[in-house]
């Protein structure tokens, strides 16, 4: 896996998906100052990496869930992703609205759901987890047993971490943050002089840069 994280971390720079810009943070939409910004859907604009990324999430549930009968995406940024899962494994696909839609059926998950299926949920990018867990507990609630998690980017902060364990959901993942910043130095993306300062950010987000 170790190998597949240093790949995955190396596309997702060398393609400008995840851009790294320590002196001129990014701001997230939650206000969050950031050094960071994951574009995920720019992947998708790119054939060769884009199989790479897909093979290898197919790949993750192949070999860690026996019992999956579904794949389910996360909308609206794992749609994608997931569907392309579903098809290399030949498996049923929906996805999850972050609400239930307020015209026709209202409804939140979108596909043929079997009573009991055994799921695993496909996400493109996790930071503190609470969307991505939100589509596991609609898809509980909706009697489906959801066995767990494949995504292709985390920032692996505490929060996330604590929610995933809270919440008894397996997340498994392509790379990290850890990882991309170690690749990022590598391959001289960033500077020696700037990898304190990105370590420093991954563990108290919310006032990093206030």
């Amino acid at each position: 896996m170790d190998l597949v994280e240093k790949i995955v971390a190396k596309l997702l720079l060398d393609i400008k998906a995840v851009r790294l810009s320590p002196d001129a943070p990014f701001t997230w939409a939650s206000g969050w100052k950031s050094p960071i910004y994951c574009d995920n859907r720019k992947i998708l604009s790119f054939p060769e990496q884009r199989k790479v990324i897909y093979e290898n999430m197919a790949k993750i549930v192949k070999d860690n869930y026996a019992d999956v009968q579904v794949i389910a995406g996360v909308a609206t940024g794992a749609i994608s992703w997931g569907a392309l899962v579903a098809e290399v494994l030949g498996l049923p696909f929906v996805y999850v609205r972050p609400k239930p839609k307020d015209h026709g059926t209202g409804a939140q998950i979108e596909g043929y759901l079997p009573e009991g299926a055994g799921v695993v949920v496909v996400e493109d990018l996790i930071s503190t987890g609470a969307s991505s867990l939100s589509a596991v507990e609609c898809l509980n609630r909706s009697g489906a047993n959801v066995l767990g998690m494949v995504a292709i980017f985390s920032y692996n902060f505490d929060v996330a971490r604590r929610s995933f364990e809270y919440s008894n959901c397996e997340l498994r993942t392509l790379t990290n943050y850890d990882k991309l910043i170690e690749e990022a130095l590598a391959c001289k993306y960033i500077k020696e002089e700037e990898m304190e300062t990105l370590r420093q950010w991954r563990y108290r987000p919310e006032i990093w840069g206030k």
